[in-house]
């Protein structure tokens, strides 16, 4: 999502005569578009700033003006820390507030650096009604935000703090981009939000609500899209007609269902609002409208509280559902959040030693999966070089990445890749005749 940000704030900017420099070295603005779902994100904020600083008191003295804001998630949590401890700051602004950077960026400018700006509020209007039209230059893969904000209140989470309540697009607004991105290139989109599965836009009509499966039928009937995707899913908002959405060819079957742990006294702990059994019941029924869908999960180890039983339990559950790839973390305490405040803090070896156990139990199924894959062809969408010349980097249907021998032509396309070799991270095929089909997979 915050790439897909980081693009509007350049649309939002362009008309102003900005346009987007590699180098930091001598621009005239610089954002910092900032997360804050893990530990010792501000820090990491601060130690970007400090070398950004350089380039700003060097542009000073040859008589320019450079200005330097921090957007996103850090900004909106710790915006008044930042223009504290870091008096070189212009702008500080949240994820709710990038409609209005002309008029932040007119008051930078005029000032001089004399008044600094704060925007952290949470306006009451659509920022997305305020945006210009998007510059289609998101490339062959495209973002498109459709949800924001998160109703559930997980214990250990910032995202409803920072990102606010759940609010969902008009659907035809979101269609309208999309056919948008399509027209200027994408032929994959990845549809964003906090809580993704949990949209609840105003139908093109304006005469009822519509969920995600609805938007994933329309999206998907748009002439010149091949894939979609879908990020980031709660297990509670995976309602039957979703999972029904998941036998759309379209949709590409790797889906992102975080669960964070396999213990119900952990889930209870983090207000996860669900037990495991009812994560195994989903994915259950997402296997049966779509066999071939992989997993993707987030796993949080070292809660507090959780005793090597509770460890236990998470490791039965990646070891019953299997999965492709996950992000897992220790516990880190986020300022502000309900687990911040909790006791019975797991000692950091005894995190340590259990994330370690996880991720190695992740990495077996993910190089399994990855070897199983050899022999057989899919679809592959191709849009990076890779370190070789000759070398092109793509995306398989499962979120693999994939590297062929092929020239430039077939960049920024989807091919047909026979799958010689299966590694730890990647797939190594190559190019397949179109007209051969009978190992075709996906």
């Amino acid at each position: 999502m915050n790439v897909y940000d980081s693009n509007r704030m350049a649309d939002v900017l362009r008309p102003l005569g900005y346009e987007q420099t590699k180098s930091a070295d001598d621009a005239d603005m610089v954002i910092l578009n900032t997360c804050h779902i893990r530990e010792k994100a501000t820090d990491k904020v601060f130690s970007d700033l400090g070398r950004l600083k350089v380039h700003k008191k060097d542009k000073e003295k040859d008589g320019g003006q450079m200005i330097m804001a921090v957007a996103g998630c850090v900004a909106q949590a710790e915006g008044d820390f930042i223009l504290e401890r870091a008096p070189y700051v212009d702008m500080v602004f949240g994820p709710q507030t990038y409609h209005e950077l002309p008029e932040m960026v007119a008051k930078a400018t005029k000032s001089n650096g004399e008044a600094r700006i704060i925007n952290t509020e949470f306006p009451g209007d659509n920022k997305f009604d305020k945006l210009p039209e998007e510059q289609m230059n998101t490339g062959v893969s495209a973002f498109l935000s459709i949800q924001e904000g998160c109703d559930k209140f997980c214990t250990f989470c910032v995202v409803p703090y920072t990102r606010g309540s759940e609010y969902s697009r008009g659907a035809k607004e979101i269609i309208d981009e999309a056919k948008r991105m399509v027209d200027g290139g994408a032929l994959e989109i990845t549809l964003l939000g906090q809580n993704v599965n949990a949209f609840h836009g105003t139908s093109p009509d304006g005469k009822s609500i519509w969920g995600l499966a609805d938007l994933l039928h329309a999206v998907a009937d748009i002439d010149g899209l091949e894939r979609i995707r879908y990020t980031t899913s709660h297990p509670r908002d995976m309602d039957d007609d979703l999972i029904a959405a998941h036998a759309l060819p379209k949709l590409q079957p790797f889906l992102h269902l975080p669960v964070q742990s396999g213990s119900d006294k952990i889930l209870e702990a983090m207000n996860r609002k669900h037990k495991r059994d009812l994560f195994f019941d989903v994915v259950e029924r997402l296997r049966k409208a779509r066999p071939d869908l992989t997993f993707s999960s987030d796993f949080i180890v070292g809660f507090p509280g959780e005793t090597d039983q509770d460890f236990d339990d998470t490791m039965d559950l990646i070891r019953r559902v299997g999965f492709v790839s996950t992000y897992s973390f220790k516990f880190s305490a986020r300022p502000g959040t309900p687990a911040a405040n909790m006791k019975n803090l797991v000692h950091d070896k005894v995190a340590s030693e259990r994330l370690a156990a996880l991720q190695g139990l992740i990495n077996e199924q993910q190089v399994e999966f990855n070897r199983q894959s050899a022999g057989l062809t899919m679809g592959v969408l191709l849009d990076r070089r890779g370190k070789k010349e000759g070398q092109l980097i793509g995306r398989s249907p499962y979120n693999q990445s994939v590297f062929v021998e092929a020239d430039d032509s077939h960049m920024n396309k989807l091919v047909d890749v026979y799958i010689e070799e299966g590694f730890d991270n990647s797939l190594k095929g190559r190019l397949k005749d179109k007209t051969s089909t009978q190992e075709k997979a996906v």
